[in-house]
């Protein structure tokens, strides 16, 4: 494995999982201020719009490479 194909694998890997940490950060912070279904569903549209921006890019730059 070259340097190239482990930096690209690790940073893959550490943001998918940075990502599913925020999510559940994201659903904690819900839970614990009793938001309720509707509260929920903002909390995640609302802090979740910048990662799936981001997912969105990467799918994005796949496509186009």
């Amino acid at each position: 494995m070259t340097t190239e194909q482990f930096e690209y694998w690790s940073l893959t890997i550490g943001v998918g999982v940075l990502i599913v940490f925020m999510f559940f950060i994201i659903y904690d912070l819900g839970k614990k201020s009793n938001a309720g279904k509707f509260g929920n569903f903002i909390l995640f549209l609302a802090l979740g719009l910048g990662m799936a921006g981001y997912l969105i890019k990467v799918i994005l730059q796949y496509y186009m490479e």
